[in-house]
């Protein structure tokens, strides 16, 4: 039975899944393999949106877990959490903007919001992973 102390793995999983997703596709792109990169970007949407249902269940259910570590830590860590978390909210409408437009094939509004997107989707999947890290397993105590 999954019981709810492994959500915080699980969500940092699916990050990382969606980082490595966003740089395939990103490649895919580079070579012109539109369809590939097509679908390996869904992939990445439906990744991050398992993320998310995942993650809002999980804090609906567990609450927050404060951060522990002390001195120096404490400014690196939420500095990083801050920067994360208001990317993460920017990043929601971004990414559904950016979707729609490529799947409805708007070629040049898509490439304009893309790079954007890209850079701020894969920071807030990698440092997403790295605050999972931080939080519990490296500063823990």
């Amino acid at each position: 039975m999954l019981t709810l102390s492994y959500f915080p793995a699980v969500n940092a999983t699916l990050n990382g899944a969606a980082a490595v997703l966003l740089v395939t596709a990103r490649q895919f792109i580079n070579r012109r393999k539109i369809e590939a990169h097509k679908r390996t970007m869904i992939a990445a949407f439906s990744t991050s949106v398992v993320f998310l249902i995942s993650y809002l269940y999980y804090h609906a259910h567990a609450g927050v877990l404060h951060f522990a570590g002390q001195g120096w830590r404490r400014p690196v860590y939420f500095t990083l959490l801050t920067s994360h978390t208001i990317l993460a909210a920017v990043i929601v409408p971004l990414v559904l903007m950016t979707l729609i437009r490529g799947l409805k094939r708007q070629d040049a509004k898509h490439v304009r919001i893309a790079p954007l997107t890209f850079w701020l989707w894969l920071y807030v999947s990698v440092t997403g992973v790295v605050i999972y890290y931080l939080l519990y397993h490296l500063w823990r105590s």
